[in-house]
This record gives C-alpha cells, sequence and structure tokens, in this order.
C-alpha cells in the first residue's frame, strides 16, 4: 500500500525520483565510502515529508520509541541491523539492559518488548533496567498483548552499572533521549559500551547542528546526481537567546521568518508552484517538542501567552531559549483520507522498516506528531533496498519507499556528522 499524493505538481519529484534511481549505483557507492569512514548512530527515527515537489527530513530522532510499528515481516531486517551495529561495538557481546524512559508511567511497553525481542534473536541475554528512584524493587509489567516483562533498579558498583539483581550487561542501551539531564551512575563507565553515547542525548545535540550537516551532505549528494539540492532539503536557520515567557526576542525571530519566506518564494517561483509557503518554529533541543506553524511573519508578534509557553518549555520543565526557523514542507500524502507523513527507523547504517504517521485533524502545514496520531506501517518487507527498475514514476510502491530510504539514510549519515562534532573523547585525542 502507497497512500495517493493529492498534488497536480508531481513533475520535479517524479524527475527527483527518476535520477535517484537511474543513479542507484553511484548512490549506494556514495554511501558505502560514506560509512567507511563515519559511524552511524546506534539507531535512528527520520521523519520525512512529501510535498510533491520535494522530499526532506523535518526531524531525526536518535532515542526512537515506537519500534512496535513496525510489521513482523520487518523484524529480520531488524534483527540482522541489530546483528550488525553489535559485532562492530562488541563482538563478544553478551547481555543487554535497555534502559527505558523514566518515570514508570510513561513506559512504552509495546515498544520495549520488541526492542527486546530483536536483540534477543540477535543472539542476548536481554533485560530492563532504570534509574528511576520511584522503582526500587524488580517490578513486573504487563504487556498490552499478554506476556510480562521485568524493570529492575540499577546500581553502580565501582565502573560499572549492574541491575539489582546481579544481571552484569557488557552493554547498556540507552532508550531515553537524556533531556532531563545525565544521571551521574551513567557518568565514567570505562568498562562497559554505552550506546547510544552521552553526547547524543538532549543535554549536548542540537538541531540546529544536525540540519547544518545535512545541508552539506545535501549539497554534495544533489552534486552527485546533478540536481538541486533543495529537492531534499529544508531551508533552516537559528535564532538564539529569547525568553518567550517575557516575549523578549520576538522581533528577532519575526525577521527571520521573512527572511526564509523570502527564500522559499523565490524557489516556489522558479519551479512554478502555487500553494503559500510556510515556515515552522520549533526548540532548538528536545524530542516531542512545541511546532508553530507560521504563513505570516507578523502572526510572530501577536503570539500569545499560551502559544509561547507551548514553544518555550519541554516535557520535564526545560525551558528553551534558541529557535528554529524552519522551511515548512507540506505533506501531500493521504491514508484513508487522512494527512499522513513517513516516519523510517533505521540500526546502523540499515534502513529496517517504518510507518505512516496519519492525523484526520490536521493540515498539510502541521505538525502530526501531536495527539490524536494514528499509525499505519510502511510496506518495507521488499522495498526498502529493492526498487523497481523501469516503473513508471510515482507509481512505485518500492521506488517510493527506497526515495524514504535514501533521504532516511542521508539524515542518518548527517547525525553521524553532528556526533563526531560533539565526541568529548575526539577533543581529548586532539587537544593530546
Amino acid at each position: 500500500m502507497v497512500p495517493h499524493l493529492v498534488t497536480a505538481l508531481t513533475g520535479p519529484i517524479n524527475e527527483l525520483e527518476a535520477r535517484v534511481l537511474e543513479s542507484m549505483p553511484a548512490t549506494e557507492r556514495w554511501f558505502r565510502l560514506e560509512w567507511m569512514e563515519h559511524t552511524p548512530p546506534f539507531y535512528a527515527s527520520v521523519d520525512v515529508r512529501n510535498a510533491g515537489f520535494k522530499l526532506a527530513p523535518v526531524d531525526t530522532n536518535l532515542f526512537p520509541s515506537a519500534f512496535n510499528l513496525l510489521t513482523p515481516q520487518m523484524l529480520p531486517q531488524a534483527v540482522q541491523a541489530a546483528m550488525a551495529a553489535i559485532e562492530k561495538v562488541c563482538p563478544e557481546a553478551r547481555n543487554l539492559v535497555v534502559v527505558p524512559d523514566a518515570p514508570l508511567c510513561n513506559l512504552k511497553l509495546a515498544h520495549l518488548a520488541t526492542l527486546a525481542r530483536v536483540f534477543t534473536q540477535a543472539g542476548l541475554n536481554v533485560r530492563l533496567g532504570t534509574f528511576d528512584p520511584s522503582v526500587k524493587a524488580a517490578t513486573t509489567l504487563t504487556l498490552p498483548e499478554g506476556g510480562e516483562m521485568t524493570l529492575e533498579p540499577m546500581v553502580r558498583r565501582k565502573g560499572r552499572l549492574v541491575l539489582q539483581s546481579g544481571f552484569d550487561p557488557c552493554t547498556i542501551l540507552l532508550n531515553t533521549d537524556l533531556a532531563g539531564g545525565v544521571p551521574p551512575v551513567l557518568r565514567g563507565l570505562n568498562e562497559q559500551y554505552l550506546l547510544p553515547p552521552l553526547h547524543a542525548g538532549w543535554t549536548v545535540r542540537r538541531r540546529s547542528r544536525h540540519f547544518e550537516a545535512y545541508e552539506e551532505l545535501a549539497k554534495r549528494f544533489a552534486k552527485l546526481l546533478g540536481m538541486d539540492p533543495w529537492l531534499i532539503h529544508p531551508s533552516t536557520s537559528l535564532v538564539t537567546g529569547l525568553d518567550m515567557s517575557a516575549a523578549q526576542g520576538l522581533e528577532q525571530l519575526q525577521a527571520e521568518a521573512d527572511a526564509q519566506l523570502t527564500k522559499v518564494r523565490r524557489k516556489y517561483k522558479d519551479y512554478g508552484i502555487q500553494d503559500k509557503p510556510f515556515v515552522v518554529l520549533k526548540s532548538d533541543v528536545g524530542t516531542n517538542v512545541g511546532v508553530m506553524t507560521v504563513r505570516d511573519p507578523k502572526e510572530i508578534a501577536g503570539l500569545n501567552e499560551r502559544c509561547r509557553g507551548c514553544l518555550s518549555s519541554g516535557q520535564q520543565g526545560e525551558v528553551f531559549r534558541d529557535f528554529l526557523v524552519q522551511e515548512g514542507v507540506p505533506t501531500f500524502e493521504r491514508v484513508h483520507d487522512a494527512v499522513a507523513e513517513p516516519v523510517v527507523y533505521t540500526m546502523d547504517r540499515y534502513v529496517v522498516g517504518g510507518y505512516y504517521r496519519v492525523h484526520a485533524q490536521r493540515g498539510v502545514d502541521e505538525s502530526l506528531n501531536v495527539p490524536g496520531s494514528s499509525f499505519v506501517p510502511l510496506a518495507f518487507t521488499e522495498a526498502q533496498q529493492l526498487p523497481k527498475l523501469g516503473e513508471r514514476p510515482g507509481a512505485s510502491v518500492p521506488n517510493r519507499f527506497y526515495m524514504y530510504g535514501v533521504v532516511a539514510r542521508l539524515a542518518l549519515l548527517a547525525a553521524a556528522y553532528e556526533l563526531e562534532a560533539t565526541d568529548p573523547l575526539a577533543e581529548t585525542l586532539e587537544t593530546a
């Protein structure tokens, strides 16, 4: 199943699809050479937007939290990718502890059960551990589809983290984005592998750094294929030092939004696009942050206290002062007449599946990552690396999904560049 595109302007995206397919050997070689030089994030999910006239990532999450939305047919690919990822980090790995978000009430049990299943089938003994102070003893969790999992407190024993029961992992898989800070017990773990590394969390990570890296990669990739990088890149700028609660700095935000809209209008004119451009405002840090659609910069000056509050604070009470002004990429895909966007899941350097995020009450220019969304699995089972050459552009399910995978892997590569730039160990080595 592939959603239909509600747009008459399919020429550019069809041309892009044709260009990528005819350049597939060069594309795959390019990625292969990049991965020889750069280490991909352990796992990730990429939100992609298909406007019909462009296809671009709008967010990359390094702590994906919906593996349960992958279909059973996709899981063997995830298991193979997990084997490759673990072998690269620690070939002799035996025990793995997955650390989910706290508190206990926020656990996504179906997701954690799927993640545990993947790594168990990859040949590891898998347990759940937590730093949540409210969990003082092993706690049995009942899974939505039946069965049970046990969540155990983690304790520090010299240079290692172990479960209270004594289970001693060689690898600790973080499935929490560390937005509230890094727990002291996670620092200085020199005897165990921590995946992803601490600097992948929002205490260090910045969206602006990610999209800077993505822009450079998009330019290089577009040059390889002989196309306009704008077709796969959302123009992005950063405004820093705002105080949303006091409405300070809104003039700067408004000016940047105006500049972005002017830039996008020129592109729309070049491509004969009749739609009205828009930009989105979102925090430079955090998962599931507030996103605001702006069609007219004057809207920013009139933001009420409630809207400013939604933009300026996170789920754990953190205050945001730096904001992205990003070109809005509309989504013209539909699932059962509801607006949809693909979310692509990766592990190591491989696409392992994904799903459509669907919302019947949202518009083509609004964020779909809000309450009320539903999810439809992507039919990635035979598609992510197996496009069908010779098919009419825009009509083939495998070709559409292959395009998603190419853009998602570009975002994954940008995240690899981003993590290298913030690796504290790399800085130490350079100084030495």
